[in-house]
């Protein structure tokens, strides 16, 4: 029976969607890839698991031959900001492996999964319904391989008919992992910083809206594309998703609601403020809800209600 195989397995998304994915398929179908973070103990101990470097192309196919596997979840990526401290060493480590998952994956006839994001439009993309199809010009190296990506998962899918389906992800907000160096990140730690009654500093200006998903949506997202019919996606490559549009005042004033106490000052960062000011406010997911039903459940109120009573119990 062939197996699922998630590549970044301990980072934000790959560590709440092994064990939805174990829950639904069961564990011993899910293997979970781990490069420099480990999952906990219990998970580990869970499902099988691998040491795995997705830019060493030889361990890669020895796990994908050793494990039957034929579907692929490659999440492993250096984000925006992050990015930006070293952009040639980034963009080696995104493509990379991007080069070897999905050479592989069409030697050995599997269906892959790799998120795009919103970092893949730029300055001179509509900044409101950002449409499917549009122009894309990113301003970052982390923008720019993802926008690589896309081209390349699409180019195979036409010359060689690889399966391979994506998302353009917005900014994710999740309580099991750190902040992780993306540009949307400062939503997370603006939920730590009223938990821990800290004074937060925003690197980002008040009324900078942002596309915004609560990792249940995303995780579901991800497995609600792969088990779409192939027959009804047009776009499968890099589908527009979206939870709901905020600011840092809106963010602030809904944990408010919650924690009254939470202080916040803005501390700019011009990098991120850069970058954030080049994305879209709000994409346009219309193809995505009318292909594969696409819809999310959280928007901020829901959000910031589930994200405080996981964090409130740690």
């Amino acid at each position: 029976m062939e197996r699922i195989l998630i590549i970044g397995a301990a980072g934000q998304i790959g560590s709440e969607l092994v064990p939805a994915l174990r829950d639904k398929y069961g564990a011993d179908r899910v293997v979970a890839g781990l490069h420099q973070r480990d999952l906990s103990i219990e998970e580990m101990n869970a499902g099988p698991w691998v040491r795995l470097d997705c830019g060493d192309r030889q361990i890669l196919q020895e796990v994908i031959r050793r494990y039957d596997v034929g579907v692929i979840y490659h999440l492993a990526a250096r984000l925006s900001a992050a990015g930006e401290v070293d952009p040639f060493g980034t963009w080696r480590l995104n493509m990379d492996g991007v080069l070897n998952v999905l050479e592989l994956a069409w030697e050995n006839h599997c269906r892959v999964f790799i998120p795009s994001s919103i970092g893949a439009f730029g300055e001179s993309s509509p900044k409101v319904g950002t449409p499917q199809i549009t122009i894309q010009r990113p301003s970052t190296i982390y923008g720019i391989s993802k926008l690589a990506g896309e081209l390349l998962g699409e180019y195979l899918q036409r010359r060689f008919g690889l399966d391979c389906r994506g998302l353009r992800y917005p900014g994710i907000i999740s309580h099991k992992t750190a902040p992780g160096g993306g540009t949307t990140d400062y939503a997370i730690a603006m939920f730590h910083a009223a938990l821990g009654d800290e004074l937060f500093e925003c690197p980002l200006s008040p009324q900078t809206s942002l596309d915004m998903m609560y990792m249940p949506d995303a995780v579901r997202a991800a497995m609600e594309l792969m088990e779409a019919d192939a027959v009804s996606l047009t776009q499968s490559n890099a589908y527009n998703v979206c939870g709901f549009v905020v600011n840092p005042v809106q963010l602030c004033l809904a944990i408010r609601e919650y924690f009254p106490s939470l202080r916040v000052e803005y501390n700019i960062d011009p990098l991120r403020q850069r970058i954030a000011d080049s994305w879209p406010d709000a994409m346009d997911d219309a193809l995505a809800r009318k292909e594969w039903n696409w819809k999310a459940q959280f928007d901020l109120a829901a959000t910031v209600s589930d994200m405080l009573s996981h964090l409130s119990y740690r």
